[in-house]
């Protein structure tokens, strides 16, 4: 961890481009789960925020994830925030940043995708998309990336929870939300002629009131969408936290969000009735955090910043732990092991 934040993101992934991988992934019939009509080889997959142009989605299969889930894409080209805009919180296990949806815009990352098309994907893909920072209609945005990307995606998330976007959590009140996900709805719906339908993801905050996510989960409920992802980062900045940098704007990552998240993901599972599929994410670092996310209703979980401080190894490694926890457990699949540990 020598260099810069940003500058070793950036190593990361010209690494993943050119280094041999043995692709000799960890595998377990226990693990392989079907959600929303896809097939999972396991249900660990990387969050958005990682491979923001879709630069290396192969190669984030060929290190251990089941699905991968690219940007947050934007339909123009934005370089986000001023730098320095990533933090680590090393006593914390943690990250900060504030970088603002940077990409390189549809366009790019549609390129990027046309060379790794549907048909030869070892896994999952997921087009996660935004609005721009200056967007004067950013319901549009989340349009324009649902009829680019219909071709490609395997699912959608509509991202409205990144608190580095001035207004966009903004789009998680009920009157805002209700008009993008009918509008999204349409769009996605007009894309699908002819084609399997799009699985559609809601990226939510973990920094909701309980009102607030009734609110959500009754709009997903209402408009058919297939699942929330649970959750985004938090402005919040608990009192445990231990590094110098832990007052940095932005939203804060890793082990601290974890029972933050894992608690709202329990929630919106009461609240859905198990109705809605989940993805839970925020502070998975390890296979038992992995489990915990599964027994608190979570589907298929992500994980982002445990890379920065576990390694490219970490996929495998979560898979092989969990495979053993269900066995434990007493489960037969994810399936059966998914909200087992919510009381009522």
């Amino acid at each position: 961890m020598a260099l810069p934040p940003e500058a070793a993101h950036s190593l990361s992934l010209f690494g993943l481009r050119i280094l041999p991988r043995s692709g000799s992934n960890f595998v377990d019939p226990i693990l392989e789960t079907d959600v929303f009509g896809l097939f999972f080889k396991t249900p660990i997959g990387i969050a958005a925020g990682y491979d923001k142009d879709a630069k290396v989605p192969s190669a984030l299969f060929d290190i251990g994830f089941g699905f991968v889930e690219v940007g947050t894409l934007t339909p123009k080209p934005q370089i986000g925030n001023p730098k320095p805009r990533i933090f680590r919180l090393k006593k914390d296990f943690a990250v900060i940043n504030r970088l603002g949806f940077n990409n390189q815009g549809y366009e790019v990352a549609l390129d990027s995708l046309n060379a790794c098309p549907k048909g030869r994907r070892p896994g999952v893909l997921g087009i996660n998309i935004g609005a721009n920072k200056n967007s004067t209609e950013p319901i549009s945005d989340y349009v324009l990336g649902i009829e680019k990307f219909a071709p490609q995606a395997d699912y959608f998330t509509i991202n409205i929870s990144s608190p580095n976007t001035p207004g966009l959590r903004d789009l998680q009140a009920k009157d805002q939300l209700t008009k993008l996900v009918g509008a999204v709805s349409r769009a996605l719906k007009k894309s699908n002629l002819g084609r399997k339908k799009t699985p559609l993801l809601i990226k939510i905050a973990p920094d909701l009131g309980t009102t607030q996510l009734g609110d959500i989960v009754d709009i997903a409920l209402k408009f058919k969408v297939d699942g929330l992802i649970i959750s985004n980062t938090t402005i919040t900045r608990p009192g445990s936290l231990l590094s110098s940098e832990k007052n940095e704007s932005g939203g804060l990552s890793g082990q601290p969000l974890f029972d933050m998240s894992t608690a709202l993901l329990a929630e919106a599972y009461r609240l859905s009735k198990g109705k809605l599929t989940l993805i839970g994410v925020g502070g998975v670092a390890n296979a038992q955090q992995a489990y915990q996310k599964i027994l608190n209703g979570a589907s298929l979980v992500q994980l982002y910043t445990g890379l920065v401080y576990e390694g490219p190894g970490l996929a495998n490694e979560i898979s092989k732990g969990l495979a053993t926890l269900l066995l434990e457990g007493g489960f037969k699949s994810i399936s059966e092991a998914v909200g087992k540990g919510i009381d009522g």
